[in-house]
């Protein structure tokens, strides 16, 4: 092993989430409600990375994530790979991906909307997933990926 290497103690089970741009590592961490988990998680922030120059990364040990969860990911950063692991190996990879609509994840920044108003989720038509521009499928409006706000 190099001395560039970071040597970080395997995980049994879990999901390691990989390729998170730095800068938005914490807010994956955030999203995801880490802090709430009672298993332990490896937090890796500024990594150097042949792909992206810096990365961050998640091990979360004992943790297998939701496709909803998964889509809440997508929002913030949309290239990040989940890697499932069972008795110390990798038994599963998965892509995250924008996914063509979302429901009740993301509020409307319309305060007339309905779903501002009544007790019912929201529901988003994704109409660019290049610069994540979400569309609300009962007023119309549009919100850009630096406004959204999740539920």
């Amino acid at each position: 092993m190099s001395k560039k290497e970071l040597q970080v103690a395997a995980l049994k089970n879990g999901t390691v989430i990989d390729h998170i741009p730095s800068e938005q590592l914490f807010k994956v961490v955030s999203l995801l409600e880490i802090e709430k988990l009672k298993t332990p998680v490896t937090i890796g922030y500024g990594l150097d990375s042949r792909k992206m120059g810096k990365k961050g990364i998640l091990k979360i040990a004992d943790k297998f994530f939701e496709q909803n969860e998964i889509n809440r990911i997508s929002l913030i950063a949309p290239s990040v790979k989940l890697n499932i692991i069972r008795d110390y190996e990798v038994v599963e990879k998965k892509l995250v991906y924008l996914p063509d609509e979302l429901w009740g994840i993301v509020k409307c920044n319309n305060p007339k909307c309905i779903t501002n108003n009544e007790p019912m989720k929201t529901h988003f038509k994704v109409i660019d997933k290049t610069n994540v521009t979400l569309q609300c499928h009962y007023c119309e409006m549009k919100t850009k990926k630096e406004d959204i706000v999740l539920l």
